[in-house]
């Protein structure tokens, strides 16, 4: 997963700048900072420099231990750096801190379904962030969600959650491209075909998607049509792992 894609990332801009707020108290002065440094660390973060982002976000967080944002920011970082006990701690704590809120429950669900051992454990976070009547994405949740399952087995509750997704975004790429997975995995390539046909519309195919397509077709009898797919990921995509595999099958 790209990160942008599975894990909210606060918008902290909303809030005006310090030279327009009249007669603020030490905390909201505290806050402020925080605020500040964790827009700058974000700002690193998306020009890839590491380093100065993971400065400003724990400036940020000298400004102000408890500022829900940076902590965000700070798992993202220090996940980004391989460095997954702090990246755990921040998510966790952003959770404990905002314990209802969508996206931080989201965000240390992912984290957690990413980790050795703990897609189980990930599973009720996924929960709680939907249950937010506030969040913004939970078309993302549910997605996530049905990927975790898929991590523990559990095919059915996978294919509800991508369901459940689809119901909320119709064009959620995440959700359809999963939905056919799981149902191909689950031996039902009809259906998949019509999920995989949806993904394929909106016009951003991937090296996973076209070979997944390929197979669909090809479990169903429809050479042509497979032929089409493993043309397109040969052409888009020479490099990629999924072109090799289909080159090594044809070989054989």
């Amino acid at each position: 997963m790209s990160m942008a894609a599975c894990v909210s990332v606060p918008n902290t801009s909303a809030a005006p700048p310090p030279d327009k707020i009249p007669h603020t108290s030490k905390a909201e002065q505290k806050q402020e900072g925080a605020r500040i440094h964790t827009e700058l660390a974000q700002q690193y973060l998306t020009n890839g420099d590491l380093e100065d982002a993971l400065v400003k976000i724990n400036k940020a967080l000298q400004f102000d231990p408890n500022y829900v944002p940076a902590h965000t920011v700070a798992g993202v970082i220090y996940q980004r750096i391989n460095d997954m006990p702090n990246a755990e701690m921040h998510y966790r704590k952003a959770q404990s801190l905002a314990p209802d809120k969508g996206d931080t429950n989201n965000n240390l669900g992912w984290f957690l379904c990413n980790a050795e051992g703990k897609s189980a454990e990930a599973l009720p976070y996924f929960q709680k962030a939907v249950a937010d009547p506030f969040y913004q994405t939970p078309a993302l949740a549910w997605t996530n969600a049905g990927i975790c399952q898929g991590k523990t087995q559990n095919l059915p509750a996978a294919e509800a959650d991508f369901r459940k997704a689809l119901e909320i975004d119709s064009q959620n790429g995440g959700a359809l491209y999963q939905l056919a997975n799981v149902l191909y995995l689950q031996n039902d390539a009809f259906r998949a075909r019509a999920f995989i046909q949806r993904f394929d519309a909106l016009g951003q195919p991937t090296a996973a998607s076209l070979k997944l397509g390929h197979d669909i077709e090809a479990r169903l009898g429809n050479r042509d049509a497979a032929l089409n797919y493993s043309r397109r990921l040969q052409s888009q995509f020479p490099d990629s792992e999924q072109a090799r595999a289909l080159d090594a099958t044809a070989r054989q």
